[in-house]
């Protein structure tokens, strides 16, 4: 529980760089060109982080909830993720899941980035917070949005592989609604494929 503490001052240290941080037309969001390096100079302490299919800590670990969030907000405005990595494991039991799997987005300093681009003429602001239980975040905008935007999944799956274990599968999709007319359009964001750190067949 102590890496789970030392997550909540890792992410306290990462957000006051990125609040509300307002990305104009033509301008790239980056994580890590805001953020830098987390150091223990700068406050960061030791945090759960995945390498390689193993659970370990490392210092600034936790983050990626962080991308988790930014990347699940960005979904749902008109920004482009120009840049999103996500682990090719499926560490934990859906317990309470109330999105899609797979729709995080992994950090690693320097190389494995979240990045949004604003190909739009409007400005869009990032705003997160942290309460007493959760990480809180939303992006705003300066103009009137008139796109309602859902993420869902399709062709989700278990396969047992061959060398024993379990991977898991899904599309992830965006589903654009238009104000003032009927108009609805779907897009592919990515397909997912993990490999499974659990057996999917136990019992809850």
């Amino acid at each position: 529980m102590y890496l789970q503490y030392n997550k909540v001052t890792n992410l306290k240290i990462a957000i006051s760089h990125l609040d509300k941080v307002v990305i104009k037309p033509g301008q790239t969001f980056s994580i890590w060109r805001l953020v830098g390096r987390p150091t223990k100079a700068k406050g960061y302490l030791d945090g759960l982080t995945l390498h390689d299919g193993k659970i370990s800590k490392n210092t600034g670990g936790g983050l990626c909830q962080l991308g988790n969030l930014l990347y699940w907000m960005a979904l749902h405005s008109p920004l482009t993720i120009k840049e999103r990595w996500r682990h090719g494991y499926d560490v934990f039991p859906d317990i309470n899941r109330s999105i899609p799997f797979a729709c995080g987005a992994t950090l690693s300093y320097n190389y494995i980035d979240l990045q949004l681009v604003n190909n739009t003429d409007k400005n869009f602001q990032i705003n997160l917070w942290l309460d007493k239980e959760y990480l809180n975040g939303e992006i705003t905008s300066d103009t009137a949005q008139e796109e309602e935007y859902e993420i869902f999944e399709t062709d989700h799956m278990f396969k047992q592989q061959w060398w024993g274990g379990f991977t898991r599968h899904n599309k992830i999709w965006k589903r654009i609604k238009r104000s003032g007319n009927d108009e609805v359009l779907e897009e592919l964001v990515t397909e997912n494929n993990a490999i499974m750190m659990y057996n999917p067949m136990l019992n809850q």
